[in-house]
Parts: structure tokens; C-alpha cells; sequence
């Protein structure tokens, strides 16, 4: 059976080109391919890519073939200008993984310097602050939800909020997510050495996202932040005390007071030679349905939590 024309045509056009500009481009093309296939992978993304993908391909077939025998010209027509308005509708329909590949190029070494801004990240000060309060909230089993903000702005989260631009410290910190202040339902954001804000409503990741049972509402408000921005968010679970750390949509959890500073100092770049790896380096960030992943702590960072009892007399001073 003989070979369609159009498969002829193409054939002859590469043979006109040189066999290793050939074999370079398509190399190229496949790495391209392999490193979106790898980004979206285990997302939501993953399988209306795969989808939109076989019906382009299926479509584009039909087509060239329809148009070698001159059948349905219109639809020709139509399918050719379809094809500019769907590169429109990817960008729309894949803005969420779009805008997690460009925080992800920021965080890059070689463009983190470029992008950085001055008085931007936190200092071992507001990293005791967090630990100190952490520690108190925790035993006391006091639920908090605090965001720090790193290169990308949480500015579109403090409408509606109550701004303090306060320096940070472990007693504000406290007595803002002591249970009967009105502002401990909601978050904190802290920008390098202020705290910028309180009572502020975090967006949700949806229930599908965090599937364990054990994790609340605060847990959800963390995925569903630091999966939309940058920044590293920590959690104190009201219900159990459990410290956690969030950073990428992943949950570090059960920390000790002193692994929480090692996560913060490492997630936060501040920690020994200013460059150290990143804290979940090791973890995979989503599971295979684009559920959430929940790292449990281990070795030193690692906690087993007990039923902390009444605030003694000496955590209720340090919060009168």
C-alpha cells in the first residue's frame, strides 16, 4: 500500500536538511516535551494535557488527510484558525501549573540574587520569634497558622485584614492566637522582620487535595497558599499540638521546636553559607492523584506529642 502524499512531502523535506540538524532539533523537542510531561506530572494538569494532546493529534491526522482529497475544505479552514484560539485556551486552562513553573524559575540560583528584594526574607530573630511562640502554642494547644512571605508578594491577601507592620516577637505572635482574641481564627503574615498582618483568610486547597483526616482547616489554608505563591507557612494543629511546616503544598509535620528551626532556617535560605538545600528536596510534592503529600518528621525533628494539660503560671504571664 502506497505511502500517503503528505508523509512523502514530509519525508522529502527532512531529507533535504542534514541528518544531524535534524536529529538535534528533534532532540531538542523532546526534551521539551519530557520536562512538561515531568512538571504537571501527578497534578490535575497531567491528565486533560494527556487528553488535549491525543485529540489534537487525532484531529490534526483526520484533517490532512481529509484535506489530501479535498474533502470538507471548511472544516479545514475552521480547524486551522481552531488551532491559534486553543494556544489561548492553554494558557488559560493551565495558568495555575504555569504560575507554579515561574515561582519554581524564580527560585533557580542563578536568578534568585537578580529577583531578590532588599530587606526581603527573615533573620534568625524572626526565626526564633516563630520557634518560641511555636513552642508555647503548641503545648498549650493553641491552633495558628503563620505565612512568611518570601520573593513573591501576599500583598493581594491583606484586604480586609488587620494590618500591624509590627516588629515580629514570640508575645505578639502568642497573644494573637490566644483563643479569646478575635483574630486567632485566622493567619499572620510576617515580611522580613514585620508582622505585617492578622486575621487574614488564606485561599483553601479543596478537600480532594488534602485527603487525611486529621488535618483541618488550617492545614488546608497552608496547601492551599504555598501552593499558589512562594511563601513557607507554619502550622500549630489545635486539635493534637503537632507543629508542621508547609512550603511547595507539601506538609512537614510533627516537628520538634528546635526541627522547626532547622526547617525554617533551611526553607528560608538563612541558614549556615546562606545557600543550604531545600528542606523538602527529598519529598515528592504531590500524590499520584495530586492529593497532597504528608512528610512525617523524623530522627532529631521528629516529636511524640502528649495531651499538654492547662497553660502553667508561667505561659499565662507571658501573654497577660
Amino acid at each position: 500500500m502506497p505511502a500517503p502524499e503528505w508523509l512523502n512531502t514530509l519525508l522529502g523535506r527532512l531529507a533535504a536538511y542534514p541528518l544531524w540538524q535534524v536529529a538535534v532539533e528533534l532532540a531538542v523537542i523532546a526534551a521539551i516535551v519530557y520536562m512538561i510531561l515531568r512538571f504537571v506530572r501527578g497534578t490535575r494538569a497531567a491528565g486533560a494535557l494527556g487528553a488535549l494532546l491525543l485529540l489534537l493529534l487525532v484531529t490534526t491526522v483526520l484533517v490532512r488527510m481529509a484535506s489530501q482529497r479535498d474533502l470538507f475544505p471548511r472544516l479545514a479552514q475552521i480547524y486551522e484558525r481552531f488551532l491559534g484560539f486553543s494556544a489561548i485556551a492553554l494558557l488559560v486552562i493551565f495558568q495555575p501549573e504555569l504560575r507554579r513553573g515561574l515561582m519554581r524559575l524564580g527560585e533557580l540560583p542563578a536568578v534568585r540574587p537578580v529577583l531578590r528584594l532588599s530587606g526581603g526574607g527573615a533573620t534568625e530573630a524572626v526565626v526564633d520569634a516563630l520557634v518560641s511562640a511555636g513552642s508555647f502554642l503548641s503545648k498549650n494547644k493553641f491552633g495558628a497558622i503563620v505565612a512568611i512571605e518570601r520573593q513573591q508578594s501576599l500583598r493581594d491577601l491583606l484586604e480586609g485584614c488587620t494590618l500591624l507592620n509590627a516588629d515580629a516577637s514570640a508575645e505578639l505572635l502568642e497573644s494573637i492566637f490566644w483563643p479569646n482574641n478575635p483574630l486567632h481564627d485566622m493567619g499572620v503574615v510576617i515580611k522580613g522582620r514585620k508582622i505585617m498582618a492578622a486575621g487574614v483568610q488564606f485561599p483553601l486547597a479543596d478537600a480532594d487535595d488534602v485527603r487525611d483526616a486529621s488535618l483541618g482547616t488550617r492545614h488546608r489554608a497552608a496547601v492551599g497558599l504555598t501552593r499558589a505563591s512562594d511563601a513557607v507557612v507554619v502550622v500549630i494543629s489545635e486539635e493534637t499540638g503537632a507543629i508542621s511546616v508547609c512550603e511547595r503544598g507539601v506538609l512537614k509535620r510533627w516537628l520538634t521546636p528546635e526541627g522547626l528551626r532547622v526547617e525554617l532556617l533551611r526553607a528560608l535560605r538563612t541558614g549556615p553559607g546562606g545557600a543550604a538545600p531545600n528542606a523538602f528536596s527529598d519529598t515528592v510534592e504531590h500524590g499520584g492523584d495530586g492529593s497532597t503529600q504528608v512528610v512525617e518528621a523524623a530522627g532529631e525533628s521528629a516529636v511524640a506529642m502528649t495531651p499538654p494539660g492547662e497553660p502553667d503560671e508561667a505561659d499565662l504571664k507571658r501573654t497577660a
